[in-house]
């Protein structure tokens, strides 16, 4: 008969665990070193930030300019563009870890996660060893997992069939019709990107999407759009930018890209829907080197699709740029706090803290930036909590 988790040892955590080593995670465990407060950091794979160095492609820079994208504490090198690329911003968050003397344990995968209402603490189980804490931090975040569509026939194509988060390059696409499905950010720039290397890019544009210029007259459009809001109303905000958008781009929707009735900052706060921040692949859109397919893929065969009007569209390739999702449900039991996807039930910016010193980072819908937030306001209120108890009770654990 297998040993419940009350028969196995569980190792005594003085302080927080923290659940993942990518941005939040070691931003939480920063500020926590701040205030002298210790923490387990845990990360299923063999490195921090898993997601930037193994699942990004390689083009990738950050959206926002890099004093929006601070971790707290500590900013990027002065001499690093406005615009980081995905290796300086590696270096950096490495540079990070190293300055905060960081170490978190990896290759622990945790696989469940409970608190144990009797003594007050979480019991965290790995796949090896178990570890016990007052506090436990949730900081997987909403791209834990590739998010992968079922799309009849998924099985049936011959050709290369890959996850946004797979992808590198284009360099082995030359020549290759290739057809990306999703046209949020990582569509558009793997579009982008396939054009460079010589490849024949279809890009599926199934529902509405907001694309915008990075900057507006030498100013980030985020920016511009987050100053704006301390004086003006959220929708006359959006007319603003819009009008300016449409300066800078042109009309959009007759090339196949129909834009959103709700305005971008507003969709963007009130449902997490990220606008598309033009690098470039939208002047190809509108060449036509990039080429839009206004219908959802209704179906995949052995050497395409047919889509949702019945045309069929051959294809060498897919490339599913379908975004990512939460892992939170597979792992954390008997929790309310989250919901069936794996987000915090109560919404940015109240969404850090649940019952019985659980917290979440990550889940904001707002990156680097909602990291940087949540994993302030953690750290305080373990902070308070911290110099506030009576006994001391926990052993350091043996890591």
């Amino acid at each position: 008969m297998g040993s419940t988790q009350k028969d196995e040892i569980f190792i005594k955590v003085h302080g927080p665990i923290i659940v993942g080593a990518g941005p939040s995670g070691i931003a939480v465990a920063a500020c926590l070193k701040e205030n002298g407060i210790p923490s387990l950091v845990l990360e299923r794979s063999d490195c921090i930030a898993s997601l930037w160095q193994y699942k990004t492609y390689n083009i990738v820079k950050l959206h926002l300019p890099k004093k929006l994208c601070e971790l707290p504490l500590l900013g990027y090198p002065k001499n690093f563009p406005t615009y980081p690329t995905r290796d300086q911003f590696i270096a950096y968050i490495t540079a990070y870890a190293d300055h905060f003397k960081i170490k978190p344990m990896f290759n622990q995968t945790v696989e469940s996660a409970v608190f144990e209402f009797e003594r007050g603490v979480w019991r965290v189980k790995t796949q090896d060893s178990g570890y016990e804490s007052r506090w436990l931090v949730v900081a997987t975040g909403e791209n834990a997992e590739a998010l992968v569509p079922e799309i009849p026939g998924l099985e049936t194509f011959e050709g290369p069939l890959l996850h946004a988060s797979e992808y590198k390059n284009g360099y082995e696409f030359k020549d290759k019709r290739v057809l990306v499905v999703g046209c949020g950010n990582s569509g558009m720039e793997i579009s982008l990107d396939l054009c460079n290397h010589k490849a024949i890019p279809f890009i599926v544009v199934r529902s509405s999407v907001h694309v915008v210029p990075r900057e507006m007259f030498g100013f980030s459009t985020f920016g511009v759009a987050m100053t704006l809001l301390k004086w003006l109303p959220i929708k006359l905000v959006d007319k603003i930018i819009l009008s300016i958008t449409k300066h800078i781009l042109g009309d959009i929707d007759k090339f196949g890209i129909r834009r959103p009735k709700t305005g971008p900052m507003e969709l963007k706060l009130t449902s997490g829907r990220t606008p598309v921040v033009d690098v470039g692949a939208l002047s190809e859109v509108k060449t036509g080197n990039i080429k839009v397919v206004e219908q959802g893929v209704k179906e995949i065969s052995k050497n395409g699709v047919k889509l949702m009007d019945g045309q069929e569209l051959e294809c060498d390739c897919i490339v599913l740029a379908t975004g990512y999702k939460s892992n939170v449900p597979s792992w954390l039991k008997g929790c309310d706090f989250f919901t069936d996807k794996g987000i915090p039930k109560t919404p940015f910016p109240n969404g850090w803290k649940g019952e019985n010193g659980l917290y979440a980072i990550g889940f904001t819908n707002r990156g680097l930036f909602g990291a940087a937030y949540d994993a302030t306001r953690i750290g305080k209120d373990i902070n308070k909590e911290w110099w506030a108890m009576d006994d001391f009770e926990f052993e350091f654990p043996s890591y």
